[in-house]
């Protein structure tokens, strides 16, 4: 192999090292079966949730997961392999691709990391049943309000009370 072709494919390790070290989770899938359409959707779908799918070939994934520290995905590179890569939402591509795998058979969820602990296909299921974070907020800011709606409702309960003693 000439040095100019095992240059660039250092380079290719390099780029995929560093989409490993900036990513909050990344998801293996195999994507074997397929349609045009079907991964035209899914990659629209992931664009829109902030995810980038790649397909890498097998052995630059194997070299970049070695130097970024996540020796234990190696076995996961077999067949023809994608990687969903989230920077900022570490559910985010579980979400997206647990959906998807769940009306097309197609795709196989592999495994993957999340926030540096590598994940099973179970973990990573039940990640992505998780409600977001919005949700979460939103539960939390219910939860946080029903003491004080409750009080608001018994004084408006004594105030009606009150005024109804004074009619009489």
């Amino acid at each position: 192999m000439s040095e100019q072709a095992i240059a660039v494919k250092a380079k290719k390790v390099d780029e995929v090292v560093e989409k490993f070290n900036n990513a909050v989770s990344a998801i293996v899938v195999d994507y074997r079966g397929l349609t045009v359409e079907e991964a035209t959707d899914l990659r629209k779908q992931l664009r829109d949730a902030g995810v980038q799918m790649s397909v890498i070939k097998n052995k630059i994934l194997v070299r970049a997961a070695e130097k970024a520290g996540y020796e234990g995905l190696n076995e996961l590179f077999a067949g023809p392999t994608a990687v969903a890569f989230s920077d900022e939402d570490a559910i985010a591509p579980a979400k997206v691709l647990k959906k998807f795998a769940d009306s097309v058979d197609a795709l196989e969820i592999k495994g993957g990391f999340i926030e540096d602990k590598i994940v099973s296909v179970d973990e990573i299921n039940t990640y992505a049943s998780l409600p977001s974070r919005e949700d979460l907020l939103s539960m939390l800011a219910n939860v946080l309000q029903a003491p004080v709606r409750n009080v608001a409702y018994a004084v408006k309960a004594i105030a009606e009370k009150g005024d109804e003693g004074d009619a009489a």
